[in-house]
């Protein structure tokens, strides 16, 4: 049996939801290299609800930092809008200063692993992703237009540094091929703890709606496709209707199903709480953001030669090794690029563009 946590919070006083959640899923952070991951869409208010709330991610913080980990690592990589912008979204969210100094940029150091074929024969992973002992994963409570709802499963797409999750989405091709691949990057590294900022929601047509939903809780557990089925259940959605967690399911990575789930606190359903459409028409269909995917898809970085010293950290970066000196000027092979744009974070000159 899986377990589900449902308490009751406000931003004011999350810290005994948060510690309860330890509680109930106990880790061991003592000693431990530890990874904290909120969901840091894009550059935001925090009050627009778009990202995990300052305040839910300064009470996790000060919980595990009291628990003596070896580290402590807080970090994401922005989506769509705000690809390799890291330090931009942490500021302007309030999660840098909620972060302290235990914020990191993961996007400048990253390592090619082997993926699903029928997608990319490899991506590139951050780094600090594959070192952490522990990683503790914040989802924010939200729809998405291609997903339907965005949870535990989704909030590892942030995993991935850089553009190629445009590839990935343009490779996907369909809705239904999308929720494979979110699962296939879930698997690279499966995080050990979740909890879920559902202070305050979204619904609409996720996942930067302007439909913000007061849901007052803090929502946790050690199992993301429990978790991510609750929120399902709770939206009015029939979790086995969502492809995603029928995948994670069959992969072996848990169960959604209720009577395999036992609820700590109380699971309601939220009275008319609005979903995009089942099929991923809200992404699919709008033509804006198919050309903004398309876009992204195609950008490849390009050194500036007035700026560039040919140091060479962008070569030595590259985890697929896509870039090589020429004439003391780095340039890449189109070929091999997956868009992960680790040179760009990492150039100590600030010399790396993307055209």
């Amino acid at each position: 049996m899986h377990k589900v946590m449902i308490h009751p919070a406000d931003y004011d006083h999350v810290r005994d939801a948060v510690k309860l959640a330890f509680d109930l899923f106990p880790v061991p952070i003592r000693g431990k290299k530890v990874l904290i991951k909120p969901n840091v869409l894009r550059a935001s208010e925090a009050a627009e609800a778009i990202v995990t709330h300052p305040a839910v991610l300064r009470a996790v913080v000060a919980q595990v930092a009291s628990m003596e980990p070896e580290s402590l690592v807080v970090g994401d990589n922005p989506g769509l809008f705000n690809y390799g912008a890291n330090e931009e979204c942490f500021e302007k969210t309030g999660l840098m200063a909620a972060a302290g100094e235990y914020y990191r940029n993961i996007g400048d150091d990253s390592v090619g692993v082997e993926f699903n074929p029928e997608f990319m024969p490899s991506v590139s992973l951050s780094r600090a992703i594959l070192e952490a002992d522990i990683i503790i994963s914040l989802p924010k409570f939200k729809t998405h237009g291609l997903t339907v709802m965005t949870g535990a499963i989704k909030n590892s797409y942030g995993f991935l540094p850089g553009a190629q999750k445009a590839r990935l989405h343009r490779a996907a091709g369909s809705p239904e091929r999308f929720h494979d691949l979110v699962v296939d990057v879930f698997r690279l590294r499966v995080p050990d703890l979740f909890i879920v900022d559902a202070v305050v929601g979204m619904e609409g047509n996720g996942p930067a709606s302007p439909d913000v939903r007061e849901i007052g809780l803090i929502l946790a557990s050690n199992n993301g496709v429990a978790l991510d089925g609750v929120i399902a259940t709770m939206m009015g959605l029939d979790p086995a209707r969502l492809r995603f967690l029928e995948k994670a399911r069959e992969a072996g990575l848990g169960d959604y199903a209720m009577d395999r789930i036992t609820i700590v606190g109380e699971l309601k359903m939220l009275p008319d709480f609005k979903l995009p459409p089942l099929g991923g028409d809200a992404v699919t269909g709008n033509e804006a953001i198919q050309e903004l995917i398309r876009g992204r898809a195609i950008l490849r970085p390009k050194a500036d030669p007035e700026s560039c010293t040919a140091c060479g950290t962008c070569i030595d970066q590259c985890p697929v090794e896509a870039l090589s000196m020429i004439e003391d000027l780095p340039e890449v092979d189109p070929d091999i690029c997956i868009s992960c744009f680790c040179c760009q974070e990492i150039c100590p000159e600030k010399a790396i563009a993307l055209a």
